[in-house]
């Protein structure tokens, strides 16, 4: 008897008497999402970001901060940097000689690649190999990459995980409450929303100095500060349209609490869109603490982010490329698979995308 019951629990029978499986929302989801080859391919780069720049302390590269005054603006290689070090200074000396029309070095610069040769043959950290090259400091570009990752990343996740504590509570009890409670809580977000968000931002970073900004405190209740808005007045809609179903009226008649209607009934109706809207807010924190970084009042040194890579490789982006090249191409493919995934949660959730595949 138990054994019938338990087959009746997981399976239906159909008009043709055959059985068939109950389908959850998430595994059909999941089913249309691995139809989307870019969503799909957005989703495996974004998990390969996350567990590479996650893992960077473990990982077999190079400490992020850890500076070779000898190495200074070395190009992608994969030969040992004592061999690209002596290219590099050959290379220049021979532009130095075309200007200056003579055909061979001179004895100081004879003596200089000589002396060179020299130390890369004693000293082991020329041995090292710089696959995305070094920056102006002889630091490895692939570790400050990774790590610089760590913190956008770490920025975006910030912000959206306030944007999901306060904004689903907030959005929440105002759809859900009304009349007056929701009036007060709306005007009080419209107000958030007339504020200049990116310049009270700009002011509170250029007050606390770098000292503060180096402990990422201020930066991240700066992103946090108006993250919730725009998910409050999601959720909320969201909760309105949802908040006279059948389903509610039916837990409201056996005397479920508002609570319990809010959390276990209406929220989780809600969830495909807050998942969505989710991954499509990441990047927007990203941009935002990228422009500050770009402006100087991001990551603090020697810790840096994307944003603070990238202004940093501008600076030198004529004569040394590569510098700006990775952070950038590193932040563009990040952002771009975030918005691929989240345009394909947003179809995969969607229940009337069913009827149009």
């Amino acid at each position: 008897m138990a054994k019938t019951s338990a087959v009746k629990r997981d399976a239906l029978i159909n008009e043709f008497n055959q059985t068939m499986k109950p389908v959850s929302l998430w595994a059909d989801a999941w089913k249309r999402l691995k139809k989307n080859k870019m969503a799909l391919g957005g989703l495996v780069i974004v998990v390969t970001f996350i567990a590479l720049c996650v893992l960077a302390p473990i990982l077999p590269i190079y400490p992020y901060e850890e500076q070779v005054i000898a190495h200074q603006n070395l190009p992608p290689s994969l030969r040992p940097a004592g061999v690209t070090m002596i290219e590099s200074r050959v290379g220049y000396l021979k532009l130095v000689m075309e200007s200056e029309e003579r055909p061979e070095m001179t004895a100081a610069e004879k003596a200089e690649i000589a002396a060179m040769e020299q130390d890369v043959s004693v000293n082991p950290a020329h041995k090292r190999v710089y696959i995305f090259g070094t920056d102006s400091l002889g630091r490895d570009m692939l570790s400050r990459i990774l790590y610089g990752g760590r913190i956008s990343i770490l920025i975006g996740l910030v912000g959206t995980i306030t944007a999901l504590l306060v904004g689903i509570i907030v959005g929440a009890i105002a759809g859900y409450v009304g009349g007056w409670l929701d009036n007060v809580l709306m005007r009080f977000v419209d107000i958030m929303y007339g504020l200049p968000y990116m310049l009270i931002v700009i002011i509170i970073m250029a007050m606390v100095g770098e000292a503060a900004r180096g402990s990422f405190v201020v930066l991240f209740a700066a992103i946090a500060l108006v993250s919730w808005l725009t998910m409050a007045r999601v959720v909320r809609g969201q909760i309105i349209s949802l908040k006279n179903s059948e389903y509610v009226e039916a837990a409201r008649s056996m005397g479920a609490s508002n609570a319990r209607i809010i959390f276990r009934h209406l929220l989780p109706n809600t969830l495909g869109v807050i998942v969505v809207y989710s991954t499509l807010m990441m990047p927007s924190f990203i941009m935002n603490e990228s422009f500050l970084s770009f402006l100087g009042l991001g990551a603090a040194a020697p810790a840096a982010s994307w944003g603070t890579l990238v202004s940093e490789g501008v600076r030198g982006m004529e004569l040394f490329p590569w510098q700006l090249l990775g952070p950038a191409a590193a932040m563009t493919l990040f952002l771009f698979s975030m918005n691929f995934l989240g345009d394909g949660l947003r179809d995969a959730l969607d229940p009337q995308s069913k009827n149009r595949t």
